[in-house]
């Protein structure tokens, strides 16, 4: 397999990870087992299918040549062995906070960057898989389709052909430069323009410490299932989509939270980053990312909570109106016009400017709504985990699976040690929403 360079969103993943940030992604399965060795046996399954699967033997290697210097790219491990992958630990009776443990720790970079954790229960009626894929492997689509890869195959209606468009270059014409670096010194001056207005917006809302405090590189985790049918009342009865009303349930919750631990919610609006995936089935960068995204104010100040709703559908509304590739949640997008050399030398600086440029994640990660096996046991639950940004202390992630809706939060947990009780709000505000809906 040949090795391919990273594109340039890859590499800033790459290049701003540390060791009280590791770049990392996850998914924590919770598997019915049917008998008490049912977690063994997911290792040992896990580990034989990883080794037949290409994408998962890629390791990431910098790059000092000439014509690559500062990048970075992807090519097969000659001396892979998914034993080193993938982990069987001892029975627990708390898969969140063992993953929560598992999160913190940053992914072996001379690898192929990705781990799968297989926690059986105490019980021995159940077991976890906790999937971790750098960011700069893999996006959320792209993981899931890494991790379907060792799961039990889906019986998935054959796809209909495309046609097949001719390669293009992945070198610019020389003759081209010149525009180019106009270009980039454009969108660098769009950046400054964007980078301005995000600081001002932060001067007309009042911060909210628990969510920006200094990190610790501690991390911990939690898991909410909430039932999609209730958040299909909520949306047809005040409209919008089902995403608004997922986000204006975490500024609900958000409320509750900052309430209750003495913070006070009056007059806070936290900047949050909605991810936008651009990918394309024919990309000339399948593996790498395609993102985009939006940001909006998330309204925790406001009391009424069908109020919060129609503010987070209103600027929903003008995001979509306005595009992906506008606003200052298109930030990201700028780093097509980076130097390989300009990610690995401003990583530092870009990481610590995240805190400048949204306060939370909040981000959805699609599954397919057929149900999902591992050696025969069926997946009941599945929580997505983003990772935690420079500058930031919580992140927000959510999938729809087969009927319900399950937020994964990570936090980091000195910050947040009352990420549980986050949780819980959660779910009330589900049922808050459904109330001030009405019979």
């Amino acid at each position: 397999m040949t090795s391919d360079p990273l594109a340039p969103l890859d590499l800033a993943f790459w290049n701003i990870e540390s060791d009280r940030h590791p770049m990392h992604l996850g998914a924590l399965g919770v598997f019915t087992a049917h008998s008490p060795t049912a977690g063994a046996h997911a290792a040992d399954l896990l580990a034989a299918r990883a080794a037949a699967v290409p994408g998962l033997r890629m390791r990431i290697r910098d790059q000092w040549q000439p014509t690559r210097f500062g990048g970075a790219t992807r090519e097969a491990a000659p001396d892979f062995d998914p034993l080193d992958h993938v982990r069987l630990h001892a029975p627990t009776d708390d898969f969140q906070a063992v993953a929560g443990r598992l999160m913190e720790r940053p992914l072996h970079r001379e690898r192929p960057p990705w781990e799968a954790h297989v926690l059986p229960g105490e019980d021995g009626m159940s077991f976890a898989v906790l999937f971790k894929f750098h960011h700069a492997l893999a996006d959320g689509l792209r993981a899931l389709t890494l991790a379907a890869a060792v799961l039990d195959p889906l019986d998935l209606p054959a796809p209909r052909p495309r046609p097949v468009e001719p390669p293009r270059g992945l070198l610019p014409d020389v003759r081209r430069l010149p525009g180019l670096f106009r270009g980039a010194l454009s969108d660098f001056g769009r950046a400054l323009d964007i980078g301005a207005s995000v600081v001002r917006s932060t001067l007309d809302a009042r911060p909210c410490p628990a969510l920006t405090a200094d990190p610790s590189g501690t991390r911990r985790t939690a898991g909410v299932v909430v039932d999609l049918d209730d958040v299909h009342v909520v949306r047809k009865a005040v409209g919008g989509t089902v995403n608004d009303v997922l986000i204006a349930v975490v500024a609900g919750a958000l409320r509750r939270w900052l309430d209750e631990r003495g913070d006070g919610s009056d007059g806070v609006a936290p900047r949050a980053l909605i991810p936008v995936s651009k990918r394309r089935p024919r990309t000339a960068h399948p593996q790498g990312n395609r993102l985009s995204g939006y940001l909006i104010r998330l309204p925790v100040g406001e009391s009424d909570p069908l109020a919060r709703l129609g503010t987070v559908r209103t600027a929903m509304d003008r995001n979509k109106d306005a595009g992906p590739n506008r606003g200052a949640g298109a930030v990201a997008l700028l780093a097509d016009h980076v130097p390989a050399l300009g990610h690995r030398l401003g990583g530092p600086l870009v990481s610590q400017a995240a805190r400048l440029w949204f306060d939370i994640l909040v981000t959805s990660v699609p599954l397919p709504s057929l149900g999902l096996k591992l050696g025969g046991h069926p997946v009941t639950a599945v929580f997505p985990f983003a990772p935690l940004a420079p500058g930031q202390s919580l992140a927000v992630a959510v999938s729809t699976y087969r009927g319900n809706v399950h937020y994964g939060l990570v936090a980091d947990a000195e910050a947040v040690p009352d990420l549980d009780r986050l949780a819980a709000a959660l779910t009330e505000e589900v049922r808050t929403l459904m109330t001030a809906c009405g019979p």
